[in-house]
C-alpha cells in the first residue's frame, strides 16, 4: 500500500485538481485555459529543468530567474535599441546564460563559496546590472533612451513566434512553441541524466562527490557543466518571455525563481522518485501551472497563492520522504 502511495499519490493529487477545478470554475476545462496553463508551464518548466541538473550533484541554482530576466532584457536591448536580428539576440542570450553558469560554477568548486552563497551573490548582481543600461526603464519599441534619443529597432517577427505561435496539433491553436521548446529539452535532459555516461556520472556526483572522486570522476567538471546548464535553460526561458510579452519588462520575472523551485522540487514525489529527476520536474510544472490558474480562476486573492503553493509543496516533499523512510525500514 504504502510503495502504491509513493508511486502514483502526487499524480492522483494533481488529476484530483484537476477535477476539483473543472467543477468549482466554468471555464477551466476549455482550450483557452489549457492555453494559458501550458505557456505557463513552459517557461517555468525550462528553468525547472535547468534547476534539476544542479540539483542531480547536489548544488542549487538561485540565480535563474535572475538570468532569464537578464536574458530577456538582453534581447531587448539587442533587436530595440542595437537594432540586430533574431539571431544575434538569440545568441547572445545563450551566451549570458552560459556565461553566469561558468562563473556560478567556478565560483563554488574553485573558490569553495557555498552554492546557495554563490548563486544568492549572482542573483544579486544581475538584478542590478539588467537596470544599468535603461536606467532601470523597461525596453519597448519607440523608448526614450538614456541620452535623449528614440529607440527605432522593432523585436522581429520570426522572434516573436517564439513566444505566440500555437501549432495546430490536436486542436487549432493550442499548442504554443514554448510548450514544443520544453518538451524537446525535457526528452533531451531525461535521455542525458538517465541513459548516458555523464549524466549517471552527475547523479553519483551528487549522492556521494568524494565516493565518484576515488573513482576517478572528474568531479569538479561535473559540477561546473550543471551550473552551465542551468543557465542555458535560463537564457531560454528569458528568451521565450521576451517573445511572449514582445518588450523587455523589468518587473516580469519576480515569480520565476519560486515557481521553477516548486516545480523541481515537487520533482522529487513523482513516481516515488524521491530524486530530481527531469520527468518529476515536467509534471511538477505543469502542476504549478494547473494550481495557479485554478485559484486564479476561483479569485483567490493573489497574495494567498504563494501561500497554497508553499504549502503543498511542504506537504508532498513530507509525503514523500516519509513514507519513503517508512519503506525502506
Amino acid at each position: 500500500m504504502a510503495d502504491t502511495l509513493i508511486r502514483y499519490g502526487f499524480l492522483a493529487l494533481l488529476a484530483g485538481l484537476v477535477v476539483f477545478f473543472s467543477v468549482m470554475t466554468s471555464g477551466f476545462a476549455t482550450p483557452q485555459a489549457a492555453v494559458f496553463i501550458f505557456q505557463s508551464v513552459a517557461i517555468t518548466g525550462i528553468l525547472a529543468l535547468g534547476v534539476t541538473a544542479t540539483l542531480v550533484v547536489g548544488g542549487f541554482d538561485l540565480s535563474i530567474g535572475s538570468v532569464a530576466t537578464s536574458a530577456m532584457m538582453a534581447a531587448a536591448y539587442v533587436m530595440v535599441v542595437l537594432e540586430q536580428n533574431a539571431i544575434v539576440a538569440v545568441i547572445v542570450c545563450l551566451a549570458i546564460g552560459a556565461l553566469v553558469g561558468l562563473v556560478n560554477g567556478l565560483i563554488i568548486v574553485y573558490m569553495r563559496v557555498p552554492d546557495l552563497l554563490a548563486t544568492l551573490g549572482m542573483m544579486f548582481l544581475l538584478v542590478g546590472l539588467q537596470r544599468i543600461p535603461t536606467e532601470g526603464r523597461s525596453i519597448a519599441a519607440g523608448m526614450t533612451l538614456p541620452d535623449g534619443s528614440t529607440a527605432v529597432g522593432t523585436f522581429s517577427p520570426a522572434f516573436l513566434a517564439l513566444g505566440r505561435h500555437r501549432f495546430d496539433f490536436v486542436l487549432p491553436d493550442l499548442v504554443p512553441v514554448s510548450v514544443v521548446v520544453l518538451i524537446v529539452l525535457a526528452v533531451l535532459i531525461w535521455f542525458f541524466l538517465e541513459y548516458t555516461r555523464f549524466g549517471r556520472m552527475m547523479y553519483a556526483v551528487g549522492s556521494n562527490a568524494r565516493a565518484a572522486e576515488l573513482a576517478g570522476a572528474p568531479v569538479k567538471a561535473y559540477k561546473i557543466w550543471a551550473y552551465v546548464i542551468s543557465g542555458i535553460f535560463a537564457s531560454i526561458g528569458g528568451i521565450l518571455l521576451a517573445a511572449r510579452l514582445g518588450r523587455g519588462d523589468i518587473a516580469s520575472g519576480n515569480n520565476l525563481l519560486l515557481d521553477a523551485v516548486a516545480a523541481a522540487l515537487i520533482g522529487y514525489a513523482v513516481l516515488g522518485a524521491a530524486k530530481p529527476n527531469a520527468f518529476g520536474t515536467a509534471i511538477g510544472a505543469l502542476f504549478v501551472g494547473v494550481l495557479l490558474q485554478g485559484l486564479t480562476m476561483m479569485n483567490v486573492p493573489y497574495y494567498t497563492q504563494d501561500f497554497v503553493k508553499g504549502a503543498v509543496l511542504v506537504v508532498a516533499l513530507i509525503f514523500t520522504f516519509a513514507l519513503s523512510n517508512q519503506g525502506r525500514r
